[in-house]
């Protein structure tokens, strides 16, 4: 089982002739994605070669929009390699087309746009992961973004992560376990799929055994999961929370995340968190460490 993502899954690249989304498409397509076509409407009509797991040339398709990349291939899940500029344009694009799954890589996404294509979003069917995010992994099935698919196999991890590099120090440090899935929801002030979206569709993941929670400083997100995981979440969490070393009141980083008043510290997560009956490491590796303690013991 899998959360959101997984070998059924058909998936399409808008910006699949751009350098990002030709690099990616080749990796995601090495890790075993079923991807089916790509969107660039100055291209329509044309195609682009890659290689299945197997190294067999397959052609995909370039349609001029999402609509009807989805009417020709069935397509459920979209990752969009496209510029800053062009971002919001493209994913209102794949929320009218209704694509289930629409995954943003693109940093530097301006704060307006995301929360003009946020509230674009609501009430309709297509789930937003990111911007700014590494993206989805469901190792060993498929892979819907840029996390390297080489570091962990499957196995009973839920992984739900703000920060990308910490997603894949974490998929290291237990590759020895696996994970049901990893998610990157990103850093950004606006994102669409939060922590509290993928605690409860872990939860509900019979495959999921135990869960771990990455945050950063900055924001209540991580306050709000910990209220949501002592109401709701049954199985085991433990958590990390990046910026104990952070000065209060500077920005900090690609989160953009701004820590004042003694509002949004890693302290205050971290007690939060706690007050809540997760685990909370002061490092990666000591997070991991819990991980593996309650695995064993399992």
């Amino acid at each position: 089982m899998s959360i959101f993502l997984n070998k059924d899954s058909k998936v399409i690249v808008q910006g699949i002739t751009g350098g990002e989304g030709t690099k990616h498409t080749r990796l995601m397509m090495k890790a075993g994605t079923q991807i089916v076509g790509g969107v660039n409407a100055r291209k329509a009509g044309t195609t682009v070669t890659h290689q299945d797991p197997d190294g067999n040339d397959v052609e995909l398709p370039v349609f001029g929009s999402v609509a009807e990349a989805i009417k020709e291939t069935g397509a459920d899940v979209s990752v969009a390699f496209v510029p800053p500029a062009f971002t919001k344009d493209a994913v209102i694009e794949a929320i009218d087309a209704e694509i289930g799954l629409l995954v943003i890589i693109t940093e530097g996404v301006p704060v307006q746009d995301s929360a003009e294509f946020w509230a674009y979003a609501q009430g309709k069917q297509t789930r937003i992961i990111g911007p700014n995010c590494p993206g989805i992994i469901t190792p060993g099935e498929a892979l819907a973004g840029i996390t390297p698919a080489t570091i962990s196999g499957s196995g009973p991890v839920g992984l739900v992560s703000k920060s990308g590099t910490l997603t894949y120090q974490m998929m290291f440090e237990l590759k020895d376990f696996g994970f049901s899935t990893a998610i990157g929801i990103g850093g950004d002030p606006i994102i669409g799929t939060t922590h509290i979206d993928a605690l409860e569709a872990f939860e509900n993941d019979p495959d999921t055994q135990a869960i771990v929670m990455i945050g950063e400083i900055g924001g209540d997100a991580e306050e709000k999961a910990a209220a949501y995981i002592k109401e709701h979440v049954t199985k085991p969490v433990v958590g990390y929370v990046a910026g104990f070393t952070a000065p209060e009141g500077k920005t900090m980083g690609h989160a953009g995340a701004i820590v004042s008043d003694g509002a949004g510290t890693a302290q205050g997560k971290k007690e939060a968190l706690e007050a809540a009956g997760v685990k909370v490491g002061k490092t990666p590796s000591e997070t991991a460490q819990l991980m593996r303690e309650i695995l064993q013991s399992r």
